[in-house]
């Protein structure tokens, strides 16, 4: 008698496998967020200053500059976005792992790995530019193709029907 697998156990599977790299992944934030710290944007992040008018020391001359605005969208620091994604890594591949939820689960990593894709624009830019070095040119130029094949894994998932 052949071993067959039916079409829910193949997804069971595959979505087992995508809650075990979001938990590697969720860990590796919390345990190296330094790694993760480059694909963060800068204008996503709040710097933080004494005051609204703060001026902070400039060089060796003490010499007084106004400090830099924070844009709309920085509402976090850079830390604390690299926590909330490895908690929302975390809470997707739970949610991956029960039948009740991964439909949910699945669409939200969807979303989340897509929202991922203008960090890493944004740092294979960063690397491109005349700052960069040719390590983070590799590393970021591998980085960013991985996404596509994660989105629509995670999009595989949710169950989207294909012609019907």
């Amino acid at each position: 008698m052949p071993f067959s697998w039916s079409a829910r156990t193949t997804q069971t599977m595959s979505a087992a496998a995508m809650s075990a790299v979001l938990l590697v992944s969720a860990r590796k934030h919390f345990q190296q967020p330094e790694f993760f710290a480059p694909v963060v944007p800068d204008y996503l992040c709040r710097e933080d200053y004494a005051g609204e008018d703060a001026e902070f020391e400039a060089g060796q001359g003490k010499a007084k500059a106004p400090a830099p605005r924070n844009g709309a969208l920085a509402v976090m620091s850079r830390e604390e976005w690299i926590a909330v994604s490895g908690l929302l890594e975390g809470a997707a591949a739970v949610g991956l792992l029960m039948p009740s939820t991964r439909r949910a689960a699945a669409l939200g990593t969807t979303l989340m790995f897509t929202a991922f894709l203008a960090g890493h624009v944004d740092a294979l830019r960063r690397a491109y530019s005349p700052a960069g070095t040719p390590s983070a040119r590799r590393i970021h130029t591998l980085r960013l193709p991985l996404q596509l094949p994660l989105i629509l894994w995670a999009w595989s998932l949710a169950g989207a029907k294909r012609g019907a």
